[in-house]
């Protein structure tokens, strides 16, 4: 395991794919908050009350997750 760990190929590779699952996971996340913020856009709210509302409804949400990330 320590000859792979050394081997230049082995670190090239290994870096590629983190680097592509990151990339993903990123994609991922900003389609997730993306479908949230169109939900909000395609809405009829009968004022800016419940506009700010459903607003603060994706920040708490966002919020959490940011909180829970921090905490793993």
């Amino acid at each position: 395991m320590a000859d792979m760990e050394n081997n230049p190929a082995f670190v090239k590779e290994f870096q590629v794919r983190f680097d592509k699952k990151l990339k993903e996971n990123e994609i991922s996340v900003l389609e997730y908050w993306k479908s949230q913020i169109d939900r909000l856009l395609s809405m009829k709210p009968d004022g800016i009350a419940s506009l700010q509302s459903q607003i603060k409804r994706v920040s708490d949400m966002m919020d959490n997750r940011i909180r829970t990330m921090k905490k793993e």
